[in-house]
């Protein structure tokens, strides 16, 4: 008799093929569950953190960090509080960063926000653009890389933001500004919302709103120097430096009780804090999941062993050797939890890959799910506990002696 036994692994794999189905289907679920919640979770880490990258500094009055970081960067609607007209002249004016830019909100068309910024900050921002021009005068605009609006296409900004816009019967048409704006250029992919935002001269913005507009009546001019005679209050300002020691020095400078200064790093570090304990309540989750399926594959176990005993009980009485029958026993089951495990690892990346699609569309943060090795190592673990699970039916077939296997089968 050959001592092979694949060919009767596959054999009882041919026969049992439904059972089998469920069996690895079942180790499949729990760890794509596992690893799809790692994944998303380190994803969502480096994805906010890349969309992050260029804002150096950020000032706004104070509130909470995290808001001030959702609004300035994330550009999420927020009620914060305006920076004294005094204070945003003499910070728009400070001379110790390479730019400082307004920002300026309020506006939306067909539900990408219009964002009104210095030409700077758009520089920066895309590190040079894909096509067209920055805006040189108050009536063209600059557009993110996803957005639908093309060069040269010209339309009426509205007040507010309508996620549905005109497009699906919103209200843009019903507040919409009398300003039309022609679209003069588009950036660089960032990988964060602002690849959906429409970017303005602050000027543009502010002279919407009624607002002096950062400069002399007459002036047509855009960007610093700014008149502190005529410049507003403004939410929030990037401040931008090479030099790391100027960098803290003008956060120590603006960090008051009229103003707060912070890097986006340090808010980010709040919201890890968040997500860290999220991370925690659904690992814990896929840790009792985990459980649940080991307890399921256990049973399972049991139950393919008693389908495949009368087969095993026939191989010992024609004298296959005990170690033969073993490898079979053990053998059928570990090539169960394997691809068990591998479709798991291809369900968990293609589920964090979903997620992050969707999580996208929603938010406009560009994230890129992978495999780790956190995933790699409970995939792992998983594999090693089943394949430990599957010598104990099969280590106790081959010890049943002969005579009572054929009496019991």
């Amino acid at each position: 008799m050959s001592m092979n036994p694949w060919p009767v692994i596959r054999a009882a794999l041919r026969r049992y093929r439904y059972s089998a189905l469920a069996f690895v289907l079942l180790v499949a679920a729990g760890v794509s569950l596992a690893v799809a919640i790692v994944s998303q979770e380190r994803a969502l880490r480096s994805g906010s953190a890349k969309a992050a990258d260029k804002f150096d500094l950020i000032v706004a009055a104070p509130c909470s960090r995290t808001d001030a970081l959702l609004t300035a960067v994330f550009l999420r609607p927020g009620g914060s509080q305006l920076l004294s007209p005094e204070l945003s002249a003499r910070m728009l004016n400070d001379t110790r960063a390479a730019f400082v830019s307004p920002l300026a909100f309020g506006d939306s068309y067909r539900g990408q926000a219009v964002v009104g910024v210095t030409a700077a900050l758009v520089e920066h921002l895309s590190g040079g653009l894909v096509e067209g021009r920055v805006f040189v005068t108050r009536e063209e605009v600059v557009v993110g890389a996803a957005s639908p609006l093309k060069l040269g296409e010209r339309f009426h900004p509205a007040h507010g933001l309508h996620p549905a816009g005109e497009a699906q019967g919103g209200d843009d048409a019903l507040d919409a500004h009398e300003a039309l704006l022609t679209v003069v250029g588009r950036m660089r992919p960032t990988g964060s919302p602002w690849d959906r935002a429409v970017l303005a001269p602050v000027e543009q913005v502010w002279a919407t709103h009624r607002l002096p507009s950062g400069h002399a009546p007459d002036s047509t001019q855009l960007g610093p120097p700014f008149d502190a005679a005529h410049t507003p209050g403004i939410p929030a300002a990037v401040l931008h430096t090479p030099k790391l020691a100027q960098a803290y020095q003008l956060r120590s400078a603006y960090t008051g009780r009229e103003s707060m200064a912070f890097f986006p790093a340090e808010a980010l570090l709040q919201l890890y804090a968040v997500l860290g304990d999220m991370r925690q309540l659904m690992s814990l989750l896929a840790l009792v999941t985990q459980a649940l399926v080991l307890l399921a594959i256990i049973a399972s176990v049991l139950i393919l062993f008693r389908l495949l005993t009368p087969q095993f009980v026939t191989l010992r009485a024609l004298g296959a050797p005990r170690r033969y029958v073993f490898a079979i026993a053990w053998g059928f089951t570990a090539s169960l939890m394997v691809s068990g495990v591998a479709l798991g690892l291809a369900g968990g990346y293609a589920l964090s890959f979903a997620i992050s699609r969707w999580l996208a569309r929603s938010t406009g943060v560009a994230l890129q799910p992978g495999l780790g090795e956190a995933e790699l190592l409970m995939a792992l673990a998983m594999l090693a506990i089943g394949l430990l699970l599957a010598t104990l039916p099969a280590w106790r077939l081959q010890r049943v002696p002969l005579a009572r296997a054929m009496k019991d089968y």
